[in-house]
């Protein structure tokens, strides 16, 4: 089955394309209020790779800007990292007080709990294929990952959010190449995207630690921050195994139970409580993809290792503001306006 799964315009009426794209965009990657001076002749394109903890968007698109603020972010579920690689065109990020402005190459990361503005101006002609002509279209690449995923304390990424990171040479240039690589491949298996999720958390930790000045080998060379990716990418693999538990867990990694609660303990988390917001948030997805609209949400649960409905219709309205149907139906009639 395919990896790579792609959102094209080309069967959607040209006067609903902008609207249903920044929909799509809000369900899939983050809610934003866009605007465009080719809304009326709107095209974009964007192929995305799942890898269970990250997720791995391409898009090409003509020019825009999109603002995303306090009401976007009050609807949110999840405090997200975005990695965003210019590959075509230029763009442009501000949030923190910093405008950052990039060219071809250049990376920048921002945090989807912050209000922030970004803009893309497309250069040089390029194919559009929906338009059946040519066009001018920019291209970029969006990496997208839960806060507590990066090995890196809050505090130490705040200073480098909008802040131009180099990806021309070293590791940026090495993390923007395997990028290219993962969403050019349509298949992958599930254990090689678990794995390859782990190797991209580690080379954005080591980018930023580079940007800091900092030894950025440190990060890969510290057993802590290498085990506990292990750990989450063994627990992404088998999510929807109602026998997962911390024993197992920490059999899988010749360590004690006490040792697998402390590690996570130092990352501020729990074992048990990160297992549940996995599991919830692939729940979430799978309830707001119109493709699973027929799967009832007891399927969706059990699919993810929750046995007990009434225990998952719980969870669920603590964690969203909203019982598992009702997210569905929000989602499937207002779209971003959904919690």
């Amino acid at each position: 089955m395919p990896s790579v799964s792609v959102l094209q315009l080309d069967d959607v009426p040209a006067r609903e394309r902008f609207d249903f794209w920044w929909q799509a965009v809000a369900e899939s990657v983050v809610s934003v209020d866009a605007t465009s001076d080719r809304a009326g002749d709107f095209w974009a394109e964007m192929r995305t790779l799942d890898l269970g903890m990250v997720q791995l968007s391409q898009v090409r698109c003509v020019s825009f800007d999109a603002r995303r603020g306090a009401s976007h972010i009050r609807r949110s579920d999840a405090d997200l990292y975005q990695l965003a690689v210019t590959v075509r065109g230029r763009s442009g990020l501000c949030q923190n007080q910093r405008d950052t402005r990039l060219e071809p190459s250049d990376l920048v990361l921002y945090d989807t709990a912050r209000s922030f503005l970004a803009w893309t101006v497309s250069e040089g002609p390029n194919a559009a294929p929906s338009h059946g002509r040519r066009g001018e279209v920019a291209e970029g690449m969006i990496l997208r990952f839960p806060h507590q995923a990066l090995p890196l304390p809050v505090a130490m990424v705040e200073p480098l959010l909008a802040v131009p990171l180099p990806g021309r040479d070293g590791v940026g240039s090495l993390l923007a190449g395997l990028l290219h690589r993962l969403i050019a491949q349509p298949e992958w298996s599930a254990c090689d995207l678990t794995r390859l999720s782990t190797i991209l958390l580690d080379l954005v930790a080591a980018l930023l630690g580079q940007r800091l000045d900092e030894d950025a080998s440190a990060f890969q060379a510290d057993p802590h921050h290498v085990l506990i990716l292990r750990i989450k990418a063994f627990i992404e693999e088998r999510l929807g195994d109602p026998e997962l538990t911390p024993s197992i867990i920490a059999a899988g990694h010749y360590i004690s139970v006490r040792q697998l609660h402390k590690l996570f303990q130092n990352a501020g988390l729990t074992v048990g409580g990160w297992i549940r917001e996995r599991r919830l948030e692939r729940c979430r997805r799978d309830l707001a993809n119109p493709l699973m609209a027929h799967l009832p949400v007891g399927t969706i649960a059990t699919h993810w290792g929750f046995t007990s409905q009434s225990h998952f219709n719980r969870v669920f309205q603590q964690a969203y503001d909203a019982s598992p149907a009702m997210y569905r139906r929000l989602v499937r009639e207002h779209g971003s306006s959904a919690p």
